[in-house]
């Protein structure tokens, strides 16, 4: 993947900055923050080399952006890398009405639902780990993936959707 800083943009308004944190304050956001960017780049990658790479990635940006990057900054700079290697922004789900019920209120083993997620288009699978998973709210996840609010809920409602139809499938 080997994306750099400079390749692209992780919020336009904060310039290179010159200053430092004490490192033992960078240490401190970066574990307060490593699981949910390593978290989102695993689901969005499928691969935790790579998971790893972009959240080195992130995290070296963010503090090249700012002494002290805020959790939207690491939000915002992850976000700008995965736009590197995947369409995010665009929504390409259209589930239909539905005709049938579809079972799955039973007990979906964890692998199941990892495979089901990870088979989401980019923007939806995104919109459901910010809003299900971080507990977001829809007018941040439009903000962060250049939606309207309107059409965060609809990718929201059009992932769960998804999600059924794929868990409904697997076999148990």
């Amino acid at each position: 993947m080997a994306t750099t800083c400079e390749s692209f943009s992780c919020g336009n308004y904060l310039p290179i900055t010159t200053q430092r944190a004490e490192p033992i304050l960078q240490q401190q956001i970066y574990e307060g923050n490593r699981h949910r960017i390593y978290a989102l780049s695993f689901w969005m990658t499928d691969n935790e080399l790579m998971a790893e790479e972009l959240m080195e990635t992130t995290f070296r940006c963010a503090f090249a952006k700012a002494a002290e990057p805020s959790a939207e900054l690491l939000d915002l700079t992850l976000i700008s890398a995965l736009r590197q290697s995947m369409p995010l922004g665009k929504l390409s789900l259209n589930c239909g009405v539905c005709t049938q019920v579809c079972e799955v209120r039973r007990n979906v083993l964890r692998t199941h639902l990892e495979r089901a997620v990870v088979q989401l288009p980019a923007t939806e699978r995104m919109t459901f780990l910010l809003h299900d998973v971080e507990n977001y709210d829809h007018r941040r996840i439009a903000r962060y993936l250049g939606l309207t609010e309107d059409e965060s809920r609809y990718a929201l409602h059009q992932a769960r959707l998804r999600l059924r139809e794929l868990l409904s499938e697997m076999v148990f």
